[in-house]
């Protein structure tokens, strides 16, 4: 190869390593985790993260904490339509998640489990409970798997425990498996 060629060739090389994949931006957002091609939960996105995810293949933002939120984004909603994006909002009380809002969130995915999707509240709290619930009830996900990946993001606190057992109950499961630790924080 002639010097200028791979003069060329390198510089191609090199552009190209440092072009960075919306697939790799996805990492940057806090706490974001993929379970699926077509499932994932996070943290907040920042506001101009919400255009790596539309470029990365996301086509529905479900938001699960309440707007006024001091790390909320300012018109969430319309950042996210404006980019083609359909949005839900369920605003799940931390102190108080319900079955019914994790039903809610359930049926929005069930309707269609082909559209990619962003699953997020703050900092991937109830966000990660629910997927891992989700998983577990309508994936068919074993649930050492499953709660392997909720234990990545955090281990949930009594009124966490408790709904994720509730929950569980009205889908005839058992929050018990082999290899499951459900120790709670003392101080939770």
């Amino acid at each position: 190869m002639r010097s200028v060629e791979y003069a060329i060739l390198l510089g191609f090389c090199m552009a190209f390593a440092s072009f960075r994949l919306p697939a790799d931006e996805l990492n940057d957002i806090d706490n974001y985790r993929q379970y699926s091609p077509y499932f994932s939960s996070s943290g907040q996105p920042g506001a101009g993260q919400f255009k790596t995810l539309e470029a990365a293949g996301f086509k529905r933002v479900i938001y699960l904490a309440f707007t006024d939120n001091k790390t909320a984004i300012e018109s969430e909603d319309r950042v996210v339509k404006s980019l083609g994006m359909d949005y839900l909002h369920i605003p799940v009380d931390f102190d108080n998640p319900s079955i019914q809002d994790f039903e809610d969130f359930a049926a929005v995915l069930n309707r269609d489990q082909n559209i990619r999707t962003l699953l997020h509240c703050q900092i991937n709290l109830r966000a990660s409970t629910f997927s891992f619930l989700y998983r577990v009830i309508y994936a068919g996900v074993p649930m050492l798997d499953a709660k392997a990946d909720l234990d990545a993001i955090w281990q949930p606190d009594k009124t966490w425990y408790r709904f994720i057992v509730e929950t569980l109950k009205k889908h005839g499961l058992s929050e018990q498996c082999d290899g499951c630790d459900w120790a709670i924080n003392e101080f939770s």
